[in-house]
């Protein structure tokens, strides 16, 4: 299997399912309504938050590949618009799946020798390790997720 092809789907995966840890985004929301995914406890982020902040750089970094410029400032990971309602919390994961599929689609179209190359800046590093980066974070905020969730449900 190509390089990029594996990527993509580990992307799918981790946002839809059967991925290799058995936990997927889809899977942690399937019972969470918008009041449930935006509770704060004391210091820590919500459910929603941290899933704005994971996908910002998906969002970002498709970006980039479209239009060779990466226009993302790490401050603003964190600027999760509010939600208020059944209807704004079901946009709200309507463009987390869609930049999630178009992502994948991009990577996967991709050639595994591009994986190699600088990802528009020298600082950026190549493709491949802004890729790999992603799925890393997006991973350790899942398990973030999964953990306030269980908070959640225990309260």
């Amino acid at each position: 299997m190509a390089l990029s092809k594996e990527i993509a789907r580990q992307i799918r995966e981790m946002h839809f399912g059967s991925n290799w840890t058995g936990s997927s985004l889809k899977d942690q929301l399937q019972d969470l309504d918008w009041k449930k995914a935006t509770i704060s406890f004391d210091s820590l982020n919500s459910i929603a938050l941290l899933i704005f902040h994971s996908n910002y750089y998906i969002d970002k970094t498709l970006y980039a590949l479209k239009y060779g410029k990466l226009e993302a400032h790490d401050k603003f990971s964190f600027d999760l618009p509010t939600i208020n309602s059944d209807r704004e919390w079901q946009d709200f994961l309507s463009k987390v799946w869609g930049d999630a599929e178009e992502f994948a689609a991009y990577i996967e179209k991709m050639p595994d020798e591009k994986l190699w190359e600088i990802m528009i800046e020298e600082k950026y590093g190549t493709y491949y390790r802004n890729f790999l980066g992603i799925i890393e974070h997006f991973h350790y905020h899942l398990g973030q997720i999964t953990l306030l969730k269980k908070l959640i449900k225990n309260e």
